[in-house]
């Protein structure tokens, strides 16, 4: 990960460019191309502007395109809207002088999401911008596996999901993994520099060479509701839907709420896990309860 801005938005561009075929926007392939996807020029041209002028910006230097500038690319890029943002937040950044490291607060959840927390009956669960998971009711936690005996920092959605045993109880694990990284991409450009961010992706990228691939394609999104199927040890295959409602206040944590439709098989084996708890009802805030190390074994 580059804590470059300029860097950040060069890779982006040119990832976008080199994935992008000539037919695809009108242009005739041609004989003896040496090059993946667009050429630079074509890009340009497709863009309207000089072909000086888009290097100097796949190259890194200090260029400071207009907001017009950057949504001609992304026309010519056929970006989606997602993929637009994301290349204005990345231009802002690369606009944006350096700054003076500065302290960042630890992700904190209210009482009154707590609370929330515990008064609902479905799987719920905070998890902050870097999908690090912050607090969750026991439900979540028997759905999700036995991620509340991991170390604070290892507490990740997308850590959990990257562990080789998670595909057994996920079986949309990979297309997840997938989805959950675009999504910290987009995070990560909202906040370059995080040190937080900094430490996740070193780390993930070490660890996962499919984390490490899907990081080098940059790829972005920004969902906020899915589906997510679990096959539980305990009641079998669960299909569910998910939401992520944004708490009040800056941007960071999300509240995730995982449902089913009424009276339906999914919703009665989830009634059904319910039931199996055996820890009393309670939230386990993740940030002021460590626990001992051990290996992730997630559930879904």
């Amino acid at each position: 990960m580059t804590d470059d801005p300029r860097r950040a938005l060069a890779d982006f561009l040119r990832t976008r460019r080199t994935r992008l075929r000539p037919q695809d926007v009108g242009l005739e392939p041609g004989p003896r191309r040496r090059v993946a996807g667009l050429r630079r020029e074509e890009l340009a041209l497709l863009a309207g502007v000089s072909s000086d002028y888009y290097q100097r910006m796949e190259q890194g230097r200090d260029v400071r395109p207009s907001d017009q500038v950057l949504d001609a690319i992304a026309r010519a890029l056929t970006f989606s809207a997602e993929e637009t943002r994301h290349l204005h937040s990345l231009a802002a950044a690369a606009r944006t002088p350096a700054r003076p490291v500065r302290s960042y607060p630890a992700e904190e959840v209210p009482e009154t999401t707590l609370r929330l927390l515990h008064a609902t009956t479905s799987p719920a669960l905070v998890v902050g911008r870097f999908l690090d998971l912050l607090a969750w009711n026991p439900l979540a936690g028997a759905l999700l596996g036995t991620f509340t005996e991991l170390p604070r920092t290892e507490r990740n959605l997308l850590a959990l999901l990257l562990h080789p045993e998670a595909g057994q109880a996920c079986p949309e694990r990979a297309a997840t993994v997938a989805e959950l990284t675009g999504m910290l991409r987009a995070q990560v450009a909202a906040e370059p520099g995080h040190p937080r961010a900094v430490e996740l992706v070193g780390e993930l990228a070490v660890r996962s060479d499919e984390f490490a691939t899907l990081w080098a394609r940059h790829d972005v999104e920004d969902t906020t509701r899915g589906k997510m199927r679990v096959d539980h040890p305990l009641v079998g295959e669960l299909n569910l839907d998910w939401d992520a409602y944004p708490m009040p206040g800056a941007p960071g944590p999300v509240l995730i709420v995982y449902t089913a439709e009424p009276g339906g098989p999914d919703h009665e084996r989830l009634q059904l896990l319910t039931g199996l708890l055996d820890a009393p009802s309670r939230v386990e805030p993740a940030v002021t309860r460590p626990s001992p190390r051990s290996s992730p074994r997630p559930r879904g």
